[in-house]
């Protein structure tokens, strides 16, 4: 089956077919690289990082492109308070990017283009708008693009002019022709940095952010492509608004599936920096490992909210804990994917149908079951293959069961022995039974004796 992708400009899923047989070529919107990256970042970042490596995993040559915005309005004024140039302020946080990216075993794009690499072909793309009638040079001095003069506008993210023109995220800027217009060249102000000023043939000044990722996909990936994604945020109007101006271009269909994952929530509330719930990916890395953080990422469905806590990293690293616990018998084997296995088969049928990661860690967890009931190594080289196409399962269990938060693991097998503990002694024997099945399923042997309870790892 080919892999069906939900796409959100048709609002339904729709198999991917690439342009170019066996090559799919993906472009994902990056950073605005002016502070550290948060959990929004980590997201995206691991939702298409699964993405590329489940379409490899299907035998397809992908090439995947995600850029860096360093040039920016709130990196220009960063910068002026931080007192450093712009280039030194972006090139440490594009550092530390990277940083957290290995960190959280995210795999490098092939292409990585900074948008002040690119300026020329955003100016190009400019000057062919303008040729085209559907940009224009306003009062000033900004080039703006006329969005009533472009049909369709709004078709991906369902606004229509009317209601954009009612006010709905509209800047009023008395200098352009309509409100609805958004800018594409920004002329230059007397206390920005030389280095932020380019040349142009409508005065001295910088691109706009929506033309930055029309210009560099298409420049690098052709004029016509497979899949653009981003968080669900540049959906309107960063993504309208590149739609409009790269089609405004070519005069052809753009990208054939438009991806987009969910918001990112903290205790069910949205991540802002006004209500103190904001926290950097190397926030959440003083609290659990990055392994544990990626897990937490990728077992939700990527359209689907996420919802982040306290209480959600500690089950997902205990969920992680119970798949390391089912390969300690089985360390040294190699990963190995038998797509034949019937595990194998409802793993891929998952991640076929929109990447779905909860049914495909269903898979995950049933495959460790049947390992803790005495499968072979030949399940555990399955259950490190398929968790392989997550970037899962990268660490050696003893070093990560005896990680920093192991003490956090044998609190809460220490708590169940206990409850059960008390459950034996109110003569529920039923809720008994069930801990000591739970427990089993971990990997853990109880052994009642006379003087308590024994308890030990199966091997």
């Amino acid at each position: 089956m080919a892999v069906q992708i939900y796409n959100t400009l048709s609002r339904s899923k729709q198999p991917l077919v690439p342009l170019e047989p066996g090559h799919v070529r993906m472009y994902v919107c990056g950073m605005t690289v002016y502070d550290y990256c948060h959990l929004g970042h980590a997201r995206v970042m691991a939702v298409f990082d699964v993405v590329q490596r489940w379409l490899k995993a299907r035998g397809l040559r992908v090439t995947y492109v995600r850029n860096i915005t360093d040039v920016d309005d709130k990196i220009i004024r960063r910068a002026l308070q931080a007192g450093v140039g712009v280039r030194e302020l972006t090139d440490g946080f594009i550092e530390a990017m990277h940083q957290d990216a290995d960190a959280l075993g995210i795999e490098r794009p092939d292409l990585e283009p900074r948008a002040t690499e690119h300026i020329g072909a955003m100016q190009a793309m400019i000057g062919r708008l303008i040729e085209r009638g559907l940009a224009y040079q306003d009062a000033a001095g900004d080039v703006d693009f006329a969005v009533r003069r472009f049909a369709g506008y709004g078709r991906l993210s369902g606004k229509s002019l009317d209601e954009l023109h009612a006010g709905e995220r509209v800047e009023v800027d008395e200098a352009k022709r309509d409100p609805l217009d958004f800018v594409l060249w920004k002329h230059a102000k007397a206390d920005e940095p030389a280095e932020v000023r380019w040349e142009s043939p409508w005065g001295p000044g910088r691109p706009g952010w929506h033309i930055e990722c029309s210009a560099m996909s298409c420049e690098l990936l052709g004029e016509q492509f497979d899949i653009h994604g981003g968080g669900a945020d540049l959906q309107f109007p960063h993504h309208e608004n590149e739609i409009a101006q790269t089609e405004g271009v070519t005069g052809k269909p753009w990208v054939s599936l438009w991806m987009h994952n969910g918001f990112v929530r903290v205790d069910e509330e949205k991540m802002s920096k006004s209500l103190g719930n904001f926290f950097t990916i190397r926030d959440v890395l003083k609290r659990v490992d990055a392994e544990t953080l990626r897990f937490f990422i990728i077992r939700a469905h990527y359209r689907s909210p996420l919802n982040y806590s306290e209480d959600a990293l500690r089950d997902a690293r205990s969920a992680l804990e119970r798949l390391y616990v089912a390969l300690q018998p089985h360390a040294d084997v190699a990963p190995a994917i038998d797509w034949e296995h019937p595990l194998a088969r409802r793993f891929g049928a998952a991640m076929d149908d929109d990447f779905n990661t909860p049914e495909a860690m269903a898979v995950l967890f049933e495959l460790a079951g049947e390992i803790n009931r005495g499968a072979g190594p030949a399940a555990a080289a399955l259950l490190k293959g398929l968790a392989g196409t997550l970037g899962l399962l990268r660490d050696t269990p003893m070093h990560f069961l005896q990680g920093s938060t192991a003490d956090d693991a044998k609190a809460r097998i220490e708590q169940r022995v206990q409850e059960r503990a008390r459950a034996k002694q109110a003569r529920d024997y039923q809720l008994a039974d069930r801990i000591r099945a739970e427990l089993l399923e971990q990997g853990i042997q109880l052994e009642d004796k006379p003087g308590g309870v024994t308890l030990w790892r199966r091997a």
